[in-house]
Formats: structure tokens, sequence, C-alpha cells
């Protein structure tokens, strides 16, 4: 260990070791924030920078692809050079960038700027999660803290449209990128006074082979499903981007199995309760922002509501996931992740068949219950998801394996995004409700994809006659929590 290293976290205090918690929470409401807050302005910004509905898509899916290309090299950089160092480099360019986006003149400019604010995020959702679980010895105080993060995570993804509606109806678009820096300041000032740095015993080295065909097979995917209505499904052009993520994908994983530290442990994937979690976060991800694109399009195009009615038409998604988050967390804690699980795809699947038959006149009754009922599974699905991948696996990978599901996130972000654009490009506003028909379709199957995770997950043991194992297996834990964390 080197001088910087900080105490043991069985040192901190209680309440350092919650405020620790608070303040990653803080930069991980703002990666998710920035997410979705984004969405309600898309057709403001297109006005203002004179761009169309798949420059709109860029402007969204550049940061998400960014940031889930680089979320584990970004762990590596933290257990290497520190996890606050790069925690705090990563605010720092978070909030650069956001001033550049704030400022943009075209949407040239504006897009490259999202790229930059994808790299300043995936140096906050990794790390953080890493602080949090080092700050946390104890099991059963770092699966609640695991759980109010993951909620935490959530809640800002459900609440950007409303928070986005509001800035645009009194400041513009161009306010969505300045709120940020009131929030950037507090956590670089809390982060610099109550959070320890922490490295690695033994950290991994950064695999670039694998990075680049990482980032070139999410490229080529989500670029051909952006780029595929206007240039053709069948042209050279889209045939040329098969071809790439198929070489790409097939170099990955040449790659990958032949390294030492890869980039991304694909062994984990023989795992049924990690893999189940991996297409559990995808799925969950496609169907939040295919939603929450499709309400933004059809609400301010074909019904002609101001961008602060369409914000607030979300309110009962925000209220569902704010409410049923911490809920699921407690289920998750006290029975484990199966029940959850079933709920969340219960209420996401009914959403989505609620809105199957949209037209130009459907009910707002219905609207606002659909949008409810996708918001209180989304709720349900986090926690149980995080603490699957987590926790299903030996301590020696949870890390790693708690930023493959990250990642898993962000591409199911970047996937929503493009599937809904690409139904719904060059579309009338009146159009627009039938053209979207097949992805409220599509959301629904995220939400059933949900049951057959809910089956590769493994319920909470019985305890009753197990307390000795159980509290020999808790301290076991409670020694290997540094071998969690340096693995991430």
């Amino acid at each position: 260990m080197t001088a910087t290293t900080p105490p043991v976290p069985s040192m901190l205090s209680a309440r350092r070791r919650w405020t620790v918690l608070a303040v990653c929470c803080l930069s991980m409401f703002l990666v998710g924030l920035d997410t979705t807050i984004v969405n309600v302005g898309l057709p403001a910004i297109g006005r203002g920078l004179d761009v169309g509905t798949r420059g709109l898509e860029w402007t969204v899916d550049a940061y998400t692809l960014v940031l889930a290309s680089l979320l584990i090299s970004s762990g590596a950089l933290a257990d290497r050079f520190g996890r606050r160092r790069v925690f705090r480099c990563g605010l720092a360019v978070f909030g650069a960038a956001s001033l550049v986006c704030a400022l943009a003149p075209s949407a040239g400019v504006l897009i490259a700027a999202r790229a930059l604010q994808g790299i300043g995020a995936s140096m906050l959702s990794p790390v953080a999660l890493a602080i949090v679980v080092n700050a946390m010895p104890d099991p059963k105080e770092r699966a609640q803290a695991i759980g109010i993060w993951a909620s935490v995570f959530g809640l800002s993804m459900a609440a950007g449209p409303v928070t986005g509606g509001a800035l645009l109806a009194g400041l513009g678009w161009r306010a969505l990128f300045w709120i940020n820096a009131p929030v950037i300041a507090a956590a670089l000032l809390l982060s610099a006074v109550f959070v320890p740095e922490s490295r690695a015993q033994r950290a991994r080295r950064l695999d670039l082979p694998g990075q680049v065909l990482l980032t070139m097979v999410l490229a080529a995917v989500v670029g051909v499903l952006i780029e595929g209505p206007r240039i053709g499904w069948t042209s050279p052009a889209s045939l040329t981007g098969y071809a790439w993520a198929a070489v790409a994908t097939a170099g990955f994983v040449w790659v990958e199995s032949r390294r030492r530290d890869p980039l991304m442990d694909l062994r984990l994937f023989g795992r049924p309760v990690f893999s189940g979690a991996v297409v559990g976060a995808v799925a969950v991800f496609v169907a939040l922002n295919m939603t929450l694109l499709l309400n933004t399009l059809y609400l301010q195009r074909t019904r002609e509501w101001t961008p602060l009615a369409a914000g607030v038409a979300t309110l009962p998604m925000a209220v569902g996931a704010t409410v049923c988050a911490p809920w699921s967390g407690r289920m998750v804690g006290r029975a484990g992740p199966r029940l959850p699980l079933l709920l969340a795809g219960g209420f996401i699947t009914a959403g989505g068949l609620c809105l199957v038959r949209l037209t130009p006149h459907t009910s707002v009754l219905l609207l606002l219950t659909a949008y409810a009922l996708i918001g209180i599974g989304f709720g349900f699905a986090n926690a149980p998801i995080t603490n699957t991948a987590v926790n299903g696996l030996p301590p020696a990978r949870a890390g790693v394996a708690g930023a493959i599901t990250s990642t898993a996130r962000q591409l199911g972000s970047a996937l929503g995004i493009a599937l809904a654009g690409g139904l719904v490009t060059a579309t009338s506003p009146a159009g627009l409700p039938h053209a979207s028909r097949p992805g409220w379709i599509l959301v629904a199957t995220c939400g059933a994809l949900l049951f057959l995770v809910a089956r590769t997950s493994r319920p909470k043991e019985d305890t009753t006659g197990l307390a000795s194992r159980h509290r020999s297996r808790n301290r076991s834990r409670s020694q290997d929590v540094r071998a969690v964390v340096d693995r991430h």
C-alpha cells in the first residue's frame, strides 16, 4: 500500500460512510438525469439548431454510446490511479463538456460535446459504485447501499423529462446543460472533503485492443439502427455496417478469450444468473428509453403539447420509480430478486400493451396509466438486476460484473433511442402514433423478458437451521470486500 492509501473501510464512521454514499449518489443522479433530460428537449433542440430526427438521435446516443464503451476501462484506470482522483477528473470533464453543450452553435458541436460528456460520465458510474462498495464492509449495509445507489440512478432516469420540461418552459433548451454546473461544483467540493482515496491491490492492465473492438461493435450496431431508415436496410452502406459489426464482434471474442486481464471476462456469461442480469439490464433500458422518446415525439408533435406539459405527463412514471425502487431494494434484501423481477416484468408488459393501439386521440388517462405502469416496473427492476449481477458471483469477480451490467444498461439506452427513432423517422405528426405501435409492442416484449430473467435468479435461501453457515459466509464476504473492489 502507498502512503495515500486510506484507512480500511471499517475505520470510517457510520456517518462518514453514508456521506460517501450520498456524494456518489449525487454524481450518479447527474449521469442518469443527463441520459434522459435531453429527450423532452429534442424538438426544441431540432428547431434551434435546424436538425432532423436522425441528428437528434445522435445527440442522445453520442452520450450513451461513449459511456457504454468506456465504463469498464474507466474502472481499470480508477483501480490504478486512485478512485477518488478518477472520480473527480470525471466530474471536471463532465462539467466542461456540459458548458460546451450549452454554448453549442451547431448540431455537430453539440453531438461532439455530448460524446465528451460520455467520457466524463464513464469515470463516474463504475467508480462511484467501487467507492461505495469499498466504504461499506458489512454485507448487509453494503446491500442496502447498492439498493439506494440503484434506486437513485433509476429515479434520475425517470425524473429527467419532468426536469427538462420545467427548464424548457422558462429558460430554453440550453438550460438543460447549464443546470449541471452547480451540481458538478457541489460534487467536486464534497468529494474532496468526504470521499477517501482507494486503489486496487492489483490494478488490472488496460485492454486497449478489447476497448477499440468493443467501441467498434457498439458504434456499428447503433449507427446502422439510426442511419438504416435513411440509407436503406439493404444498401451497400448498411451491408458494410453489418459486416463491420460481425467482424468486430468475432475479433472481440477472440481477443478477450486470450488476454490475461480482459476488458470483459466472457466466462462470466457462462453463469445463467449473471447473463440473465445482463439481458434484464438491456431490456429494461430499451423499454425506458423507447418510452421516453416515443412519448416526447407523440405528445409534442402529434398532440402539440408544450415541453412542460409533455414532461409533466411523465410524472406518474417518475413517482412509480421513486416509490417502488426502495421498496424493491428491501424486497431483494428479505426474499431475493425473483419477486421484484416478476413484478417489474408484469408492470412493464402491461404498460406497453396499453399503448399498442395508440391514436392521435388516445385518452390522457390511458396514457398516464401506461406511463405509471412502466415507471413502477422500472422501479422494481433496478435493485434486483444490480444485486443479482454483483452478488451472484464470487467476490473477486463482483466488481467487474457490476461494470458489465452498467455497460449493458447504457447499451440498452442507446438501442432504445435508435430503435424508437427508426420507427418514426420521416413520419408525419398524424402518422406518428401508428408508426410507433411496433415500439410499444417491443416495450411489452422487454417486460416479458424479465419473467425469463426471474427464472434464472436465485431466491434468498431459507435461513432455518442454517444461521451458523450464514454467519460464516458473511464473515468471509466481509474479509473479501477489497477483492470485490479490486476487480472493478
